[in-house]
């Protein structure tokens, strides 16, 4: 690896969960998403409509707890052998995850509530509702709900191919997210 600055080496145990759950949940979310149909008008939402409801409310408490955590604990530098273009399109790339899933279940529960649908814990924990339903906020939301779904994509496809040539290139950025790999610290 091309580092030898003094901090985390690999990101710890807590924010390698929060990544590669917040992943697995977000790839489940757009099959849920392309796969369900909206309930008949007046009805509560059911089967993957509820399901999808209450995963983008998991995402939305995981990114929160996610960046609570990121705020207060260190993450490893950047090699310095990494351009500054390539560190600055990677914080600007994290900080845009960090808009859209925090935005886009806000707007998506924002759509819901003015649907007049209840949004849900997987059945257990109802949510307040953001909005009364019949305003025109909902058709607002709902557009910045599937917009953000488009940008949330963009930035997916963007994300794997950079840490796919961190791979090829055997930097070790990559690295410093799978999971066994180590957070010991070097000295400078």
């Amino acid at each position: 690896m091309a580092t030898t600055q003094t901090g985390p080496q690999s990101y710890d145990v807590p924010q390698k969960a929060f990544h590669w759950l917040t992943a697995a949940l977000t790839a489940a979310q757009f099959v849920i998403a392309w796969t369900m149909t909206d309930p008949p008008e007046g009805s509560p939402p059911i089967g993957l409509m509820n399901l999808h409801l209450s995963v983008g409310s998991t995402i939305l408490m995981l990114t929160i707890m996610r960046l609570l955590w990121r705020l207060t604990h260190a993450v490893p530098a950047p090699p310095r052998d990494i351009p500054r273009w390539q560190q600055a399109a990677s914080r600007a790339t994290h900080l845009s995850f960090y808009v859209i899933l925090i935005a886009m279940p806000i707007a998506g529960w924002t759509w819901a509530s003015a649907k007049g649908w209840p949004v849900t814990l997987f059945g257990i924990v109802r949510l307040p509702a953001l909005t009364t339903p019949g305003n025109g906020l909902g058709e607002i939301a709902g557009e910045i709900h599937e917009l953000l779904g488009i940008a949330l994509l963009a930035l997916l496809a963007l994300h794997v191919a950079a840490a796919l040539r961190h791979h090829f290139l055997k930097d070790g950025i990559l690295a410093r997210m799978l999971p066994g790999s180590s957070t010991r610290t070097n000295a400078a």
